[in-house]
C-alpha cells in the first residue's frame, strides 16, 4: 500500500500537468497577493490623508447633534434615518440602537468575544461628552447579512477550486498529445513502423508527431534497404560457396582438407541464419500458422534431434494446442537446446526443456541448464546478433553468437518475448507468449 502510494506520488510530482497547474495556481496567488498588498498600501494612504479626517469631522457633527447629556431621542432618530449602530455608556444613560439584534457591524463586540483588541477603528468612532458619557458609532448591517462574509468565503474557495479543476482540464487538452506520441515512439522502438503517430493538431506538439513521422520513415527506409542488402549479399555468397565445397571436395583427403569443410559448413550454417532472421523478421507475415500440439512437439524433437543426449523434460500437460508456426518453434527449441547442451552439458544436473503455464496465463516454452551461467551486466546483450557473452571463445566453442538473436526474432513474430534470467545455478530462456 505505501509503495503504491509512494509511486502515485512520484507520479504526481513528475507529471508535466500537474506542474504547469500547479505553476499557475503559483502565479495567481502571486498576481492576487501583489494587487493586494498595492491596493492595500493605496488605501490605507488615501485613508490617512483624506478620508480620516473627514470622517472625524462628520462622527464629531454626529455626537454634537445627539448632545450632552446625550439625548436618546436623537441617537434614536440618527439611527433610524443612517445605516449606523449608537451606542450610549455612561452614568446615566445606557442606550443601544439595536440592543437585542446581532449585526455584521458589531466587530468591536465580536473582537472582545474573542478576547482580541479593540479594532483599530474604535478610538475615532467614539466620543467622550463633558458629563462622562461615551458614544459608540459603528455600521449597522441588516440581520440577513450576519454571515455573509463566511458565505463569501465558501463562494471563493469554490470558486478557485473550480479555477484550478478548469485550468487541469485545459492544460490535460494541450498536453493530450504526448500519449499518442508516447505510443508511437515505443512502436517504433519495437521496430513496428506500419502504424505512424499522424496528429492532427497545428501546434508545436502537431509539428513534432510529424517529425517524428518522419524519422520513422526515414529509419524505416535504412532498415529496409539494410535487410535488401543483406539478403543479395547472402545469396550472392550462397552459389560461390556452394562452388568452393564442391571443390574442396574434390581434394585429397587431408587435414587442411577437413579443416576447410569445416569452415565452409560455418559459412553456409551461417548464411543460413542470416537469411533465416531477415525471413522471420517480417513478422507474422513471414510466419506459417497452423494448430500445433506443443508437447507432442517438443517430445518429438527431443526424442529425433537430440537422441542420446542427456536431457530432462517437464511437460506441464500432456496436450497444449496452439497456433503457430511449427518450424520456426522447432528452429527456436533445437537452438536453445544446443546452447544448453553446449554452456552446461557437463554440468552434475542435465539441462531441463520444459513447457508450462505462468502465473499470468501466458505459455513459457523454454530449456534451463545448469552450467556455470553468465554475469549479470550480460543479461541485458544476449540475443542479439552476434553477441557471445565471452569474446575470447573461439566460434567452435561460442558459436557465432545468432542462436538467441533467431530465438528472439522467433518469440517476438508470435506476439512474446523471449526471456533470459540466470537459474542459480545456470541459465534458464523460454519463449513467453499468449497463443491467440
Amino acid at each position: 500500500m505505501i509503495a503504491a502510494l509512494r509511486a502515485r506520488w512520484r507520479r504526481a510530482t513528475h507529471s508535466l500537468r500537474a506542474r504547469l497547474v500547479a505553476l499557475f495556481l503559483l502565479l495567481a496567488l502571486a498576481t492576487a497577493a501583489i494587487f493586494l498588498g498595492g491596493m492595500q498600501r493605496w488605501l490605507t494612504a488615501g485613508w490617512q490623508g483624506w478620508v480620516q479626517p473627514l470622517a472625524a469631522d462628520y462622527v464629531d457633527r454626529l455626537a454634537a447633534e445627539i448632545g450632552s447629556p446625550p439625548d436618546v431621542a436623537r441617537a434614536q432618530a440618527l439611527a433610524a434615518r443612517l445605516p449606523i449602530r449608537v451606542r450610549i455608556e455612561g452614568p446615566q444613560v445606557q442606550f443601544d440602537s439595536q440592543a437585542g439584534r446581532a449585526g455584521a457591524g458589531d466587530d468591536d463586540d465580536r473582537h472582545a468575544r474573542r478576547g482580541d483588541r479593540s479594532p483599530p477603528w474604535a478610538d475615532w468612532l467614539q466620543r467622550d461628552t463633558a458629563d462622562g458619557h461615551r458614544i459608540r458609532f459603528s455600521a449597522a448591517a441588516p440581520v440577513a447579512e450576519v454571515d455573509r462574509p463566511r458565505r463569501l468565503g465558501w463562494i471563493t474557495l469554490g470558486l478557485l477550486l473550480a479555477l484550478t479543476g478548469v485550468a487541469w482540464a485545459v492544460v490535460h487538452r494541450l498536453l493530450r498529445p504526448l500519449g499518442p506520441i508516447g505510443d508511437g515512439v515505443a512502436r517504433f522502438g519495437r521496430g513496428d513502423f506500419a502504424q505512424p503517430i499522424a496528429l492532427a493538431r497545428d501546434d508545436e506538439l502537431g509539428q513534432l508527431a510529424n517529425r517524428i513521422d518522419g524519422m520513422a520513415r526515414s529509419l524505416h527506409g535504412m532498415l529496409q534497404d539494410k535487410q535488401a542488402l543483406l539478403l543479395a549479399i547472402s545469396h550472392e555468397l550462397r552459389s560461390p560457396l556452394t562452388r568452393a565445397r564442391l571443390n574442396a571436395e574434390l581434394v585429397d583427403d587431408s587435414e587442411a582438407r577437413s579443416a576447410l569443410l569445416r569452415d565452409l559448413a560455418e559459412m553456409r550454417d551461417l548464411i543460413a541464419s542470416l537469411l533465416e532472421g531477415e525471413r522471420i523478421a517480417a513478422g507474422a507475415p513471414a510466419l506459417q500458422i497452423e494448430p500445433v500440439d506443443l508437447g507432442a512437439l517438443v517430445r518429438e524433437l527431443v526424442q529425433t534431434q537430440f537422441a542420446g543426449r542427456v536431457l530432462q523434460l517437464a511437460v506441464d500437460a500432456p496436450a497444449i494446442a496452439v497456433r503457430a508456426d511449427p518450424t520456426r518453434l522447432r528452429l527456436l527449441l533445437r537452438n536453445l537446446i544446443d546452447n544448453a547442451l553446449r554452456h552446461g552439458g557437463h554440468a552434475a544436473e542435465p539441462p531441463q526443456v520444459f513447457l508450462r503455464h505462468e502465473a499470468d496465463g501466458r505459455l513459457a516454452l523454454g530449456v534451463r541448464d545448469h552450467g556455470p551461467g553468465v554475469p549479470p551486466e550480460q543479461l541485458a546483450r544476449l540475443g542479439e546478433a552476434f553477441h557471445r557473452p565471452d569474446s575470447a571463445r573461439t566460434r567452435s566453442a561460442g558459436g557465432v553468437g545468432l542462436g538467441l538473436y533467431l530465438c528472439r526474432l522467433v518469440a517476438q513474430a508470435h506476439g512474446g518475448e523471449l526471456r533470459i534470467r540466470r537459474a542459480g545455478p545456470g541459465l534458464e530462456v523460454a519463449m513467453v507468449w499468449r497463443p491467440a
